[in-house]
């Protein structure tokens, strides 16, 4: 029996409905297209505009069901086919091109109702499981699985290439009481661009939308999230995570290599390095340079190259700037193997506003505070997160947790969380809202922390978490359960400006400054801290930290290796921007690879193999390592000797380890014989001089070793007369 148009408009569908469908406005698209039983039969009905004719076939009859076109809607079909069994449809266009394809109507949903009542309670930790692009095979056939959360939109679309970027024509189902809408899309798979379309709670089209958690992107400038199957990477990983654990812990030594992947070497043409290169490339150089662990700067695919990836779009999508998703993991295997852990930069601070972007997703703001004066980042013109809702709040936590087991990343370095921690940061009076007690605590971006840390460490036993946090701020690297944020480490801001600031000056004048590289040492402990030469001390016209030295060429690398010396030898663990290793000259520049060039100086090789010596001393003395953040691994021998500009400290390491002493000497006055304290008699073992000619210094030093004599000296049971060449650090180690 042919059914008539006056039946589908009378049985099927009234006309206001067929009307806003074809108007794009229809958010129930399952009560009307797809199968559905009327008076015994089962009617079909498409919507496929373009189309000249469509057919439905079923598997082993031999003849097609023909759909009839409803007239006065153009590009609706309907008809009977019999039975329950599926169906394919045939579709011919006016100029005779015709093709053959699963109606996505037909599919029935893949979330179930715990996924429902963990989205809608904010708990579900495993957020990317079921929301984004998911190649699956539904109801036997192969395709995409789409889902997102847009509560407030009218209509909800998928839209890309295989639908000619109609919005009308995959719209999604509504999933009760969550703001989830999703649909399986048949023969849709990896590779295939895609976007949302969004007609918003006011009635209106808003910008095509990537997807929140896509999980990989277009190459920018262009812009659509692209379907990723990030299923089954077989991990040869299985011996570094049983021993993750103890490479990240307070006891051990960790040396970090910041590295932006978008300069660190540029290939033919100028283009990036690769993740596969990379993994050949930068995890052999920093494996040889001696370094434990590699941070990459942000790799969640961001819009702009000059932001460096802190402005992402993309939380769950590698920068395909450098590759696929799979190949970034070859990255992180390679590392591994190699003995590397590695790092992320992770930016749950804000967003920008790019038309794509989380911004007024669903036509209202979702992700972000309506009130910009707690949503909106005057500084950077991004948008700030609403970490009070539920959603936003578990949106980030499963993001962090995430990185860690579909990548296997070791750490998360979180960007900029005293922005987050103060309701009023870089705000004028009146510019902000205050907290429910009248306070500029940000209680709801610090419950989210609280939640991100104790949540990875939970799930993902071993990790670290990092955190950028320029205040005082109490208790950062606390455990929650203390009533701290959780975090594993915080980098050491205020000890990297003050040093900083005492090595800019000439030496005449560091006698007068003497207590900045002291003053460290009166909260050294108050956490578990990173000393960070991070990227950020390094460009808007702060120069290298050659630059930053005083003097001619000569003494600005006696200074440099002088300071890294009284880096290493400090309390706290360390990290080291890329470039930084060999005194690039040059500011960092994003778009054009580090100044590999500087290595045909041997002076920069010199401190280039400096820092290798520091790296393999301090991961092979305990003394300077296994008491990082505990008070007893230090003792001041000299501190005031401002006169001289010299410090020197004793190292500790466990009872059955030998102690290690640092001297300092920062003026270009040699010292042939200052009169030193030590804590034991006998030999003490030169373990690295920075003045040795290997490091494109003068080789002046103290033949070796010294011997200490039970002379008591600055409160030490012994003392020796040491040999300081100018601007230098020197290291001895005990060896009875």
């Amino acid at each position: 029996m042919q059914t008539d148009h006056r039946d589908l408009t009378a049985d099927i569908a009234p006309p206001e409905h067929l009307t806003r469908l074809l108007n794009g406005e229809f958010d129930d698209p399952f009560s009307l297209l797809g199968p559905h039983e009327r008076n015994g039969e089962r009617i079909v009905t498409v919507f496929l505009p373009g189309a000249d004719s469509v057919s439905a076939t079923l598997e082993g009859v031999e003849d097609p069901y023909p759909l009839s076109p409803a007239k006065e809607y153009e590009g609706i079909f309907f008809g009977p086919v019999p039975g329950d069994a599926p169906y394919r449809l045939h579709a011919t266009a006016a100029g005779g091109a015709s093709w053959e394809f699963d109606d996505p109507y037909r599919f029935g949903p893949v979330l179930g109702e715990i996924d429902d009542y963990l989205m809608g309670e904010g708990t579900h930790k495993r957020l990317w499981e079921v929301l984004g692009a998911h190649v699956i095979t539904h109801e036997g056939v192969e395709g995409t699985h789409f889902a997102v959360w847009a509560p407030n939109a009218k209509r909800v679309s998928v839209a890309g290439g295989f639908n000619l970027w109609d919005g009308r024509r995959h719209v999604m189902r509504r999933r009760a009481n969550t703001g989830v809408w999703e649909i399986f899309i048949p023969g849709i798979g990896e590779g295939e661009p895609y976007k949302y379309e969004i007609l918003g709670a006011d009635g209106k089209l808003g910008p095509l939308k990537a997807d929140p958690v896509g999980f990989g992107s277009q190459h920018p400038p262009e812009n659509a999230s692209v379907v990723r199957d990030i299923r089954g990477y077989g991990w040869p990983d299985g011996d570094w995570m049983k021993t993750r654990a103890g490479r990240n812990a307070r006891t051990a030594p960790i040396s970090v290599y910041e590295v932006h992947l978008g300069s660190w070497r540029r290939k033919e043409g100028g283009r990036p390095i690769s993740y596969v290169e990379a993994a050949e490339e930068l995890v052999e150089y920093a494996a040889d340079m001696g370094f434990t662990h590699i941070e990459l700067m942000p790799i969640s695919e961001y819009p702009f190259d000059g932001s460096w990836g802190y402005q992402p779009v993309g939380l769950f999508a590698p920068t395909v700037r450098h590759g696929p998703p799979h190949e970034f993991r070859d990255l992180v295997a390679a590392a591994h193997k190699k003995g590397l852990g590695v790092i992320l930069d992770w930016v749950p601070g804000h967003f920008p506003t790019d038309p794509h972007g989380l911004g007024h997703f669903d036509g209202t703001a979702l992700y972000e505070h309506a009130d910009p004066r707690e949503g909106f980042h005057q500084d950077w013109n991004t948008l700030i997160y609403n970490y009070g809702r539920t959603e936003v709040k578990n949106y980030l936590v499963s993001n962090a947790i995430y990185w860690l087991e579909e990548y296997h990343v070791d750490g998360l370095r979180v960007d900029a969380v005293a922005s987050m921690l103060y309701r009023d940061y870089s705000r004028a009076e009146g510019e902000w809202v205050p907290n429910k007690d009248g306070g500029r605590e940000n209680y709801e971006a610090i419950a989210m922390l609280q939640e991100m840390n104790a949540a990875t460490y939970g799930a993902q036993p071993g990790v670290m978490t990092v955190a950028e946090e320029s205040t005082s701020y109490p208790k950062v690297s606390a455990p929650v359960d203390q009533g701290g944020l959780g975090f594993g480490y915080k980098w050491n801001m205020g000890w990297m400006n003050d040093t900083l600031d005492y090595m800019s000056r000439e030496p005449i004048y560091r006698q007068h400054h003497h207590h900045q590289m002291t003053f460290g040492l009166t909260y050294a402990f108050s956490e578990n801290f990173i000393l960070p030469i991070s990227h950020d001390e390094v460009v808007h016209g702060k120069g290298s930290m050659f630059g930053k030295m005083p003097g001619n060429e000569d003494e600005k690398l006696a200074n440099l290796r002088a300071y890294y010396g009284f880096m290493w030898g400090h309390p706290g663990k360390k990290l080291l921007f890329m470039g930084q290793e060999f005194g690039q000259r040059s500011e960092w520049n994003h778009d054009a690879q580090i100044d590999w060039a500087a290595l045909d100086d041997p002076r920069h090789a010199g401190l280039q193999r400096l820092v290798r010596d520091l790296n393999t001393l301090y991961r092979g003395t305990p003394a300077l390592h296994a008491l990082d953040a505990d008070p007893q691994g230090f003792q001041w021998i000299e501190a005031d000797d401002a006169a001289n500009s010299v410090y020197a400290w004793l190292r500790r390491g466990g009872p059955d380890d030998p102690n290690a002493v640092v001297i300092c000497n920062f003026t270009p006055v040699e010292r042939p014989a200052y009169k030193l304290g030590l804590p034991a008699t006998g030999r003490w073992r030169e373990a690295l001089n920075t003045d040795a000619e290997i490091y494109g210094g003068q080789g002046r030093g103290n033949m070796g070793a010294v011997e200490a004599r039970s002379e008591p000296l600055h409160g030490q049971a012994a003392s020796t007369e040491i040999y300081l060449p100018p601007l230098s650090t020197v290291v001895l180690v005990h060896e009875g």
